[in-house]
């Protein structure tokens, strides 16, 4: 027996250097009953004014120095090992280590981590913190350090404790750290310590797919297996799992007993994994019940429905649901409804939703009903009133529940309805100027959406609120390129005999020169309309003369006439198009300024303030911080392209690593080219991934998009609502972070943050209210709103039935080029493709047009594809555009591009909606005859 305490001793005193590095000495010493309270004591205070290295020497040291020891200690010591989180440490000493290969590969990773040590301090230690604990390579004890130092010392301070505890693991820790990286969107890091973006099971954030490997492993991957010498973990990563933060967990109280809630929490702070964990629970709760559950995740964006499937939905329930996702932007297979019918969650687009609720209200077999649901998730919930989409699928909801109530006093069989739980950020105010009239938009929304609470929770240590500043740009001394630019104005308006009432490159201008236009167009008056329309395009150029480069504006004003000119030029074989008088004089005006333009634009010392200001704030970024990455915010989509240049195009950029790229809008009601849903993806994941630093956006980014943590957001001569701010400052997610908004002097943008940090103030207050309103006195309040807009619904609906029970004959209706005023067709002469597409393929209508390829016009969708656009054969002016559907040419028209004449009254119509007529279907086999019957005749000829 004592030659077995010698050789355990003696094994103790060979494995020193490792066991130095393996043994957190504190928790073990706890599980240690052979030593006294004196020698714990001495080893404890070691720990403490020196280090553990230290106190794992004086313990060995200690344990060599006893005699006797007491029966059974060796085992004691293995014991405490393992109970202390030391379990590695324990496969030491009981002689059972890893086979050398192993034993390598993990001393190789320790020294990774060692190495890449100052990247990595620099992760979200709370969320890393909690994925290593659910995931195993890290105890309790561990956990509770680790956060308690992050709070003590800051996130760094906990980096480091993390880092030092996990390697403490068997092998196999280093790929579960990877996979925790991985699953807390670290991607940078997971980057840095394998050479390789995450491969093995990484879900991608917009296709839902995994990568392709070879032999089950990422290509290039670190290979932990080692032949023979795998350890579980390294080989299996846990599954991933849903671990809620306390703050978390209470908001979520309420809808995991199955009320409707509205949770408000901060952008970045979760709102989307709470939801995933109500979204299990409830869906757990009712399999245990036997009962059949369906929950759809409605998201008011495309991008997000791919966002919400991969990173969160899809990702933590996918082992035990069926998840799916689908928007209005996806060529569906199969129909909605039976997407819904063979998953548990689906994330749609809100309009799909409503489409397919339309249907079955309709009688249409292929429909869904509320009743098919037993929960909906609303993102972005604050969007759930004014008529939107939001509201349209709650009022039907609203609708069920009050005949719910009639029914139960009836004593007769209720209609399920969907448990409801909203996401919001910032719910807002409304507009409201005074606290009672932001606590009724609260309740309002509340109301609508059938809310039993609205939840918010103390973020505490969690909260992260990004530095605030405004620079303020001095405005320019002289602007000489912007004079020249108001005398061609200037000019125009006595040419026109117009008398401008507000200055000139303003907001105020812009809607005084449309109004013109409208009156002058239905006036018939092609003077005033031709010259009101270039006023608006110098009036665009003003302003970006402002705010961007003047050669921005330059190149604006020059392509728009470069495009004008080409209107005017008839391809071959056509008849020359007429330029009217005025339209001469414009051009010439225009080409006589422009090379006085070209120089000025030139000339840096004119260069607006504020664009000095913009490039100053991002050189300091750069250079202030080891990594930064930013999202500015601006206007319009024409100033997200130029800033874009701007950065790409300055050599200082370049230098301090600055690697730009915009996002803009889908929308077509642009003038600018919208960017497809497929190239906002390519962009973000290039955000994601790094290979932009810097995105500058338009509000498509500010709301909702789970954008890789930035350390800073500068939103640049753009003030709207306090929703956007809100929602803009969010985008800031990583630690010390910052918020910039850069204004022009005397812009009055700076005026109206201060206003939108007045109304967030509100906001807050009036959410407070509502809180600590008596349950009884909310639900009283909140049942009248709901009356209130079900009655307003009501009318709505009847106004509308009444408008199209009085539809009139289409041939009330007169089409004349807006342009040149020369009658086009009639009412009668339009028919509709698909609900959507009015087409005019009448042969008179054909003889009035030409065609002109129109390079960045390209759309496929399903059974039709456009490619050029149609224009007036007098006068240039663009009507629409040639639709190729299912094999027929149909030309598209666009109503905004024609003078509307109704009842004998001409009107300017944007939409065909604001028609009163109803049109005919398209008949496709007629005319498919008629193209055949034609197609033949000219073959016999």
């Amino acid at each position: 027996m004592a030659a077995d305490k010698d050789a355990n001793i003696s094994l103790i005193e060979d494995l020193r250097p490792r066991l130095r590095k393996l043994i957190e000495i504190e928790f073990v010493l706890d599980h240690l009953n052979f030593l006294d309270n004196d020698n714990k004591d001495l080893i404890r205070t070691k720990a403490r004014k020196e280090s553990n290295l230290k106190a794992v020497d004086l313990l060995i040291d200690t344990i060599i120095r006893i005699r006797p020891l007491p029966k059974g200690w060796f085992r004691e010591f293995v014991d405490a090992l393992s109970a202390g989180g030391c379990k590695h440490a324990a496969t030491y000493v009981e002689d059972s280590p890893p086979c050398p290969a192993l034993e390598a590969e993990n001393d190789n990773c320790v020294r990774l981590i060692e190495l890449l040590s100052p990247s990595l301090l620099g992760m979200k230690t709370t969320d890393v913190c909690w994925d290593c604990f659910s995931k195993g390579i890290l105890t309790i004890e561990d956990r509770e350090i680790i956060l308690a130092e992050c709070q003590n010392r800051g996130n760094m301070g906990g980096a480091r404790e993390l880092l030092r505890r996990i390697v403490r693991f068997p092998p196999g820790w280093f790929s579960t750290f990877l996979k925790a990286l991985q699953d807390t969107e670290h991607k940078d890091l997971y980057k840095e310590l394998t050479g390789e973006s995450p491969g093995d099971n990484f879900i991608d954030l917009y296709s839902g797919t995994e990568e392709p490997m070879e032999n089950g492993k990422p290509e290039n991957s670190l290979d932990l297996s080692m032949s023979g010498c795998i350890a579980p973990a390294a080989e299996s990563p846990p599954k991933a799992v849903i671990v809620l933060r306390d703050y978390q967990m209470d908001v979520a109280r309420p809808a995991l007993e199955g009320k409707n809630i509205i949770i408000c929490l901060p952008t970045g702070s979760g709102k989307t994994r709470v939801a995933v964990y109500i979204t299990k629970e409830h869906l757990d709760s009712r399999r245990k019940e036997g009962r059949p559950g369906k929950v759809v995740v409605l998201v008011n964006k495309v991008p997000l429905v791919e966002q919400h499937y991969s990173t969160e939905f899809w990702k933590f329930l996918k082992n035990k649901y069926k998840v799916e996702r689908v928007s209005g932007d996806s060529q569906l297979k199969i129909s909605f409804t039976d997407i819904v019918q063979k998953n548990d969650i689906v994330i749609c687009t809100a309009q799909l939703l409503e489409n397919y609720l339309e249907r079955s209200h309709s009688g249409d077999d292929d429909g869904i009903q509320l009743s098919d649901l037993s929960l909906i998730v609303i993102d972005e919930c604050h969007h759930t009133q004014k008529g939107g989409v939001y509201n349209h699928i709650m009022i039907r909801y609203l609708k069920q529940k009050h005949k719910n109530a009639k029914l139960k006093k009836e004593q007769k069989d209720t209609v399920a309805i969907p448990q409801i739980l909203g996401l919001t950020a910032s719910p807002g105010v409304g507009g409201a100027k005074k606290i009672d009239k932001a606590e009724e938009h609260i309740l309002r929304i509340c109301a609508n959406l059938d809310a039993y609470k609205i939840m918010t929770g103390n973020l505490g240590e969690n909260k992260k609120e990004p530095h605030k500043k405004i620079a303020t740009a001095e405005e320019r001394k002289e602007d000489p390129f912007g004079d020249v630019l108001k005398g061609v104005m200037n000019a125009i308006h006595i040419h026109a005999e117009l008398n401008p009432t507000c200055d000139l490159g303003t907001q105020n201008y812009e809607q005084w020169v449309v109004q013109k236009e409208q009156n002058a167009a239905k006036e018939e008056n092609q003077k005033v309309r031709v010259c009101a329309e270039h006023l608006r395009q110098y009036n665009e150029a003003l302003y970006l003369g402002k705010t961007i480069r003047m050669w921005d504006a330059f190149s604006f004003l020059d392509k728009y006439f470069d495009e004008e000119l080409k209107k005017k030029v008839a391809p071959e074989d056509e008849e020359a198009i007429i330029k009217t008088d005025t339209e001469r004089f414009l051009f010439t005006l225009f080409k006589d300024s422009k090379v006085k333009l070209q120089e000025l634009a030139k000339l840096p010392q004119y260069e607006n303030n504020s664009l000095a200001k913009l490039r100053t704030k991002i050189l300091h970024e750069f250079t202030s911080r080891e990594k930064a990455r930013g999202i500015i915010f601006t206007k319009t989509r024409r100033s997200a392209i130029a800033l874009a240049q701007w950065v790409q195009e300055n050599s200082k950029f370049e230098e301090v690593g600055v690697k730009a790229c915009h996002v803009i809008g889908g929308g077509g009601q642009s003038v600018v080219k919208p960017m497809t849903a497929a190239e906002q993806r390519d962009v973000l994941n290039k955000f994601q991934n790094a290979e932009i630093n810097l995105l500058i956006a338009t509000t498509v980014a500010e709301e909702g998009l789970d954008i890789a943590a930035c350390n800073f957001v500068i939103r640049y001569e753009l003030v709207t609502n306090e929703i956007a701010m809100i929602q803009a400052r969010g985008r800031g997610r990583a630690e010390d972070s910052s918020y910039t908004l850069v204004a022009g002097e005397g812009s009055g943008v700076a005026e109206r943050e201060s206003v939108n940090e007045y109304r967030e103030k509100m906001m807050s207050k009036a959410i407070d209210k509502v809180k600590k309103l008596d349950q009884e006195e909310y639900e009283k309040r909140i049942k009248e709103f709901q009356i209130q807009a079900i009655m307003e619904e009501r009318v709505r609906t009847t106004k509308k039935k009444q408008k199209g029970m009085k539809k009139e004959s289409p041939s009330k209706v007169k089409f004349s080029c807006r342009s040149c005023n020369k009658p086009v067709c009639s009412g009668e002469d339009v028919e509709i493709i698909e609900n959507m597409h009015r087409v005019n393929v009448t042969p008179q209508f054909k003889e009035l047009f030409i065609q002109r390829e129109n390079t960045s016009l390209v759309k496929r969708l399903l059974d039709y594809e456009t490619n050029c656009f149609i224009a007036c054969k007098d006068c240039g002016q663009r009507w629409g555009s040639m639709m190729l559907y299912r094999g027929i040419e149909c030309p598209c028209l666009h109503v905004k591009n024609f003078l509307v004449t109704y009842d004998e009254k001409r009107k300017n119509v944007n939409k065909w909606s604001e028609l009163g007529i109803q049109l005919p279907a398209f008949d496709y086999a007629e005319h498919a005859r008629s193209v055949a019957e034609s197609s033949e005749d000219e073959e016999s000829m």
